[in-house]
């Protein structure tokens, strides 16, 4: 039986450039650290898939997905299979 105490934090991400370092930065600062954070950007057309991909590369614990529609349906999200991996 794999230890249960890891599991993952979903954002979606559209248009909000200016509130996702506050978000990330956030999660981040829990104390609690077994668990991974999956930015889905859903093709926003500012920065924010950029800023996912910038925080990917800085902590590990952290995965961008772009998904190029505005409609963000985890279900119909196949790269996101990965986050049922740890159960």
């Amino acid at each position: 039986m794999k230890d249960m105490t890891f599991f993952s934090i979903i954002v979606p991400v559209y248009k909000v450039e200016q509130y996702l370092g506050k978000c990330v930065e956030s999660i981040l600062s829990q104390t609690w650290q077994d668990f991974e954070l999956i930015l889905v950007d859903d093709g926003s057309p500012d920065k924010c898939g950029k800023m996912c991909d910038e925080y990917a590369e800085k902590d590990k614990r952290i995965r961008a997905v772009h998904k190029k529609t505005a409609d963000c349906q985890v279900q119909e999200m196949p790269d996101l299979t990965f986050a049922a991996d740890h159960m």
